[in-house]
């Protein structure tokens, strides 16, 4: 995996941008663990992977 923009992944999964943040904010506290927050653009590597496997994108 490498470092992916929020927006990437969001088309990944065939949804806006929008959608995609919400999907994470349902998830703050584990995504905090990776050093992502509302306002991260760039997903780190371990997240990226993490947010793959439990929405099922793939990216």
């Amino acid at each position: 995996m490498k470092s992916v923009y929020k927006y990437e992944l969001a088309e990944a999964a065939g949804v806006s941008s929008r959608t995609f943040r919400r999907w994470l904010s349902s998830n703050r506290d584990a995504l905090a663990s990776f050093g992502v927050n509302a306002t991260t653009k760039i997903l780190p590597p371990r997240a990226v992977e993490w947010i793959c496997k439990q929405y099922g994108i793939d990216f």
